[in-house]
This record gives C-alpha cells, sequence and structure tokens, in this order.
C-alpha cells in the first residue's frame, strides 16, 4: 500500500477559501440607460467582484450592444466579463463565429444556455441548437482548436441552476439530470435562477450531490426590494414570493421603509444559502446599484485578498469618474 501524499496528510494547506462575488448587468437600451449603467458599473467596480455577467437576448436580439458592453468593460474597467450565450435558433457555425469572436476579444468566461423558446410557438430553425448541452460542447469545440491561443487562460463554462422545477421541465429531478448532462458535456459551475426561501439553494445542492453534480452551484439572489419586480418573477418561475414579504413591503409607507425591509429579506436569503456552503453570491441588479450595495454591505464576506496595484487602479478609476 503506497504511503499517503503530502496533499491527503495536509488537506487544509490552502485554509479557507474566500466567497465569490459576481452582479449580472444587461445592454442598455437607451443613451440615457447607458449612462446610467455606466454609473452603476463604477460603484460596482469600486467593489472589486471576481466577475460580471452580462446577458444576452433570445436569438441575439441584442448582439451588438452586449458586445459592445463587454468590450467597454474589457478596455475601460478592470472587470471581468462573463457573456451570455444562448443557443435556441442559431445554427452551429453561426454560434461558433460568435464565440471566436467573444474569445478574440478577451472573454474567458461564457454563460451557455438554451434561451427561450419562440413566443409564437413556432419551432426553431432546422439545423439550429436546442439545448445548452449543445452549445456547452461547441463552446469546447472552438477552446479546443483554438487551444495555443488560450494558454494563458483557459475558457471557463457557465450553465443555468434551478432551485424550483424548471417551468417547461416534467420534474425537479429531470432538472437534475439536465444539471448533470451540462457537466458531463464541460460545464465548469452554475448559477441557480432565482429564488425566494431560505431552504431552495440548500434543497437543490442536497439533490444535486446525490445524483454525482460536483461543480460549484453559486445561487443567483435578486434584492427583493420592487414589489412590482417580485411579482413578475413569480409568474415567470412559478414560484410565489414568500406572502409575508409581498405584505410587508405592500404595506410599507415610504420607499426607504421597501427598501430596508426587501434588503433584510434578500441578506437572510444569501446568509441561508452561505451557510449552506454556497462558495459564492452573485447579485442580480437589474443595472442597479444602491440595493445592492445594501445587500452587499450587510453580508460581509470573506473575500480575497487582492494585490494594491489592482485596488489603487480601481481607486484611480473612481476618482477620474467623480
Amino acid at each position: 500500500m503506497s504511503p499517503p501524499s503530502l496533499i491527503d496528510v495536509h488537506p487544509n494547506l490552502a485554509g479557507t477559501a474566500p466567497v465569490a462575488l459576481s452582479y449580472e448587468l444587461f445592454p442598455p437600451r437607451s443613451p440615457q440607460a447607458a449612462e446610467s449603467l455606466w454609473t452603476t458599473i463604477g460603484e460596482l467596480e469600486a467593489t472589486d467582484p471576481d466577475y460580471v455577467s452580462v446577458t444576452y437576448g433570445a436569438s441575439g436580439s441584442n448582439r451588438d450592444t452586449a458586445v459592445e458592453l463587454i468590450n467597454r468593460l474589457l478596455l475601460e474597467t478592470t472587470l471581468r466579463p462573463l457573456a451570455h450565450l444562448t443557443c435556441v435558433g442559431n445554427s452551429p457555425e453561426e454560434l461558433a463565429e460568435i464565440i471566436g469572436e467573444l474569445l478574440d476579444h478577451g472573454v474567458r468566461g461564457i454563460l451557455a444556455l438554451r434561451g427561450d423558446l419562440p413566443k409564437d410557438g413556432g419551432v426553431p430553425a432546422s439545423g439550429s441548437l436546442r439545448y445548452a448541452q449543445d452549445l456547452i460542447e461547441l463552446i469546447r469545440r472552438v477552446e479546443q482548436r483554438r487551444s495555443a491561443l488560450l494558454c494563458a487562460g483557459k475558457v471557463a463554462v457557465g450553465v443555468a441552476a434551478y432551485p424550483t422545477r424548471h417551468p417547461e421541465s416534467p420534474s425537479e429531478g429531470h432538472d437534475i439530470e439536465v444539471l448533470l448532462a451540462k457537466q458531463r458535456s464541460g460545464a465548469d459551475f452554475a448559477i441557480t435562477q432565482v429564488f425566494f426561501h431560505t431552504e431552495q439553494y440548500a434543497d437543490l445542492v442536497s439533490r444535486a450531490r446525490r445524483a454525482g453534480v460536483t461543480i460549484p452551484i453559486i445561487p443567483g439572489v435578486m434584492p427583493l426590494t420592487s414589489l412590482r419586480r417580485l411579482k413578475r418573477l413569480g409568474e415567470l418561475t412559478g414560484v410565489e414570493p414568500a406572502p409575508e414579504l409581498i405584505e410587508r413591503l405592500a404595506a410599507a409607507d415610504s420607499d426607504a421603509e421597501r427598501r430596508r425591509i426587501g434588503v433584510r429579506a434578500t441578506v437572510d436569503l444569501a446568509n441561508a444559502a452561505l451557510h449552506a456552503g454556497a462558495p459564492g453570491i452573485h447579485l442580480y441588479t437589474f443595472n442597479e446599484h444602491a440595493c445592492a450595495l445594501d445587500v452587499l454591505d450587510k453580508l460581509a464576506l470573506p473575500r480575497p485578498a487582492r494585490p494594491i496595484s489592482r485596488l489603487n487602479a480601481i481607486a484611480r478609476r473612481q476618482e477620474l469618474a467623480s
């Protein structure tokens, strides 16, 4: 019997891992929205997140503005973009071109998504990709062809995970099978869709681990401060937000009180996920920074130590923007 390796003898050589922090942004729809977004980007950059995800419309409907935003993030900020990419309605050739373009611009993280099916009930074009699993495999093929170009930074591929049953899925068990298939196709991590109840993240992770899913599952948390947004997302996900939270938000007599209630509920949700072993927190910002930063302030996440040069660069950018 061979002796144990040094790694086995000293399992905690690296100490406690820091908690990852990330945000989601979407491309602006107008010049006014762009101005507001860049104010938000400056505020979020000051927190030194590990990455920011940039959404991508169904069938690439806002591809140009998404790529433009990603390019500006790469060129004008210290932020690392995670590019969303959907596959429904696009051929492998079209998607391979887009993936190549993202990599050429310096993107090293892609969130591979199926995307929404046509709203008119139509069938996607013949020859187009149908599932996120297909897109993952395509990303890996493009990456393999460019392996020499990527020696200083391989591609990290993320996918979506569902704390509650996907609206089109027959069961939660099926959702876990899909997540496992994505892992087998080459996914590196998963980010959950929004959830509203503290036990849902832990339940998802427990079911996923029992099925053999080993990749990090990062909880996606939305600031629970907008009554309208809460109700709308409840309709989309099929999961009702906590009735008592809805009642408290509706009864609040000011925006400040509503924000305080919502931030507290969001912090409770994020802390429940962290207590269940979440390796990070992904905040859905809706291109607004104030509530996201309120949540972050109250979470006090253990973050990695950054080089002083990087922190100074962020501070200089803040000074120039002010």
